[in-house]
């Protein structure tokens, strides 16, 4: 048998443009020779479609678009996600199935088991979980098919399972020759490789062979990178899809070869274009088609551009540099530097005149006390501001600049430099900007050397710089992936690392402050295993445990 895997970008709720992918690529496929398709997970009306499954009208659409392709692809048996009635007296209405259309015809319809709830996903939230699986044939073969998290409980490969059942190895049981599994997987760094390995580790397992057909595309904070692959019994890579790309590839299931497509590997290689994906997808799926970036003449502003103009193209990217009177010149030129090598609009608005408003104006209520951080957060508010009346004034999304470590620690001023519409490296700590910085550099150097290897400085004060603040970056970041990532407490951070147990508590004690913060900030796109936003859910009005 020939099978196809059409690992397409989907946009949640649009029923005719999901379908007419689907439609198109089952044709392409049944044109190549293939005996069918997979599609991913809740593919007919994107994913995550969260509460959007609770209104009957979304639910009922849904189910037309089925019908739809059920009508319009025969020749070739499509496997396709989709959301269909729950068909039971209690709990949830609607359950996350995967159909099989044979010669017009809706064969089965195959329900997700394991419902995920932990960080990103919240799924028994609005799924019911399937009661029955069953084997379908396929040319006389029996085959075992799963939807993502079902084939995520292999005892074997786990070192603590989350649920008690394991979907595969029942299916399998019960004579599955082939394992098939619909996904609709999110990226983060080094989530590729584990996705490789638990596959394989399933088919070596049960000595079948293994296909997964993955989700691409950004769909607001999360994104998914494709890599679709299918594995022999010995767990060796026979096929393999695109990643950050649609694609469509096919594999035998009787001479074990198939299309190896190229991927896209190594940290900040799968890092950068994940967030060139997931920025062009939110920008487009929200309906914009320009952005605005304040540009600063530092390192974060010039990252942000350099991915916003990759996404959407130099002709798309507006940069505005709002010098104050604390601002370098070398900044001032730097944030030129970078427009002109972008090829990107730039737009020069000094602020020094509005910032000494403010400040005459607000002199009798602050008078006799002393210059502190408010101003220097006036300066960012007035930023903010001014960007907000262009993104009006031209219909462009303004993007946040500030990088994950900021973030954390509340090195940020809402209403300000926290303002816009997304939230681009929101996920990348310090230290990882400035290595992708160098790797954009080493593609096409466009971000000025000054840039890189200047102290970095929010520039709201004489001679700032970030580390009259905060701790180095390189100690910054060790102790919050401890704190945020792995949830360690402070005295197992500061003695794996070797750090003062009062450093370490006191950075603890600013993430914690800053939950509020973060909690009005713009959707961030999460490239980590554990970034802030619904993947990360905590109280604000809590009392610090350190």
């Amino acid at each position: 048998m020939k099978i196809a895997l059409g690992q397409i970008n989907t946009t949640i709720g649009d029923f005719q443009r999901n379908t007419d992918k689907i439609i198109d690529y089952s044709r392409r496929a049944h044109a190549s020779g293939a005996d069918l398709i997979l599609f991913p997970e809740l593919s007919v009306c994107g994913y995550p479609p969260r509460d959007l499954v609770e209104r009957p009208s979304f639910v009922a659409h849904n189910l037309k678009a089925l019908d739809r392709i059920q009508k319009e692809t025969a020749g070739i048996t499509v496997v396709c996600g989709v959301v269909t009635p729950a068909k039971v007296e209690t709990g949830k209405s609607v359950v996350n199935s995967a159909a099989v259309i044979r010669d017009g015809a809706l064969e089965l319809l195959q329900s997700k088991v394991l419902l995920p709830t932990y960080d990103v996903f919240d799924e028994s939230r609005n799924f019911a979980p399937a009661t029955e699986q069953k084997l379908f044939q396929l040319d006389g073969q029996p085959v075992a098919l799963t939807i993502c998290e079902d084939a995520w409980n292999d005892k074997n490969f786990w070192r603590k399972r989350l649920y008690p059942f394991d979907p595969v190895e029942k299916l399998v049981q019960e004579g599955g020759k082939l394992l098939l599994n619909i996904s609709a997987s999110p990226f983060y760094v080094g989530k590729q490789e584990l996705r490789r390995e638990m596959l394989a580790a399933l088919a070596r397992r049960h000595g079948v062979p293994v296909a997964m057909v993955n989700l691409v595309g950004g769909n607001d904070s999360l994104i998914f990178d494709g890599s679709s692959i299918a594995v022999d019994p010995g767990g060796g890579v026979i096929a393999q899809g695109r990643s950050f790309e649609e694609d469509l590839f096919c594999f035998d299931t009787e001479t074990l070869t198939g299309d190896v497509h190229n991927q896209i590997s190594g940290e900040e290689a799968t890092a950068l274009a994940a967030l060139v994906l997931g920025t062009r997808d939110y920008v487009r799926k929200c309906g914009f088609q320009r952005v605005l970036v304040g540009l600063s003449g530092g390192i974060d502003s010039a990252l942000t551009a350099c991915v916003a103009a990759e996404a959407l193209g130099k002709e798309n990217v507006i940069g505005v540099g709002m010098p104050s009177p604390y601002s370098s010149r070398g900044s001032i030129d730097d944030a030129k530097a970078l427009a002109s090598n972008l090829g990107i609009q730039f737009e020069l608005i000094r602020i020094t005149d509005i910032f000494d408003s403010y400040l005459n104006t607000l002199r009798p209520v602050f008078a006799g006390r002393d210059e502190d951080v408010t101003e220097e957060n006036i300066q960012s508010r007035i930023r903010g501001a001014l960007l907000m009346a262009l993104s009006n004034k031209f219909g462009a999304m303004v993007l946040s600049t500030g990088n994950k470590s900021e973030l954390a620690v509340g090195y940020c001023t809402l209403y300000g430099d926290m303002c816009g519409g997304l939230a681009v490296i929101s996920d990348v700590p310090k230290t990882m900007v400035y290595r992708l910085a160098k790797y954009v550099n080493s593609q096409r150097n466009v971000i000025p050397l000054a840039t890189i290897e200047k102290a970095p400085s929010a520039e709201l004060r004489p001679n700032q710089t970030d580390q009259d603040t905060l701790p180095p970056y390189e100690v910054l970041d060790k102790i919050l992936e401890g704190y945020i990532e792995a949830n360690d407490c402070a005295e197992q951070i500061a003695a794996e690392n070797d750090y003062d147990l009062p450093l370490v508590k006191n950075v603890i004690r600013m993430v914690d402050r800053a939950e509020y913060k973060r909690q009005q900030a713009a959707v961030g796109l999460k490239i980590s295993e554990k970034a802030f936003g619904v993947g990360r859910r905590l109280p604000i009005a809590a009392k610090s445990d350190v």
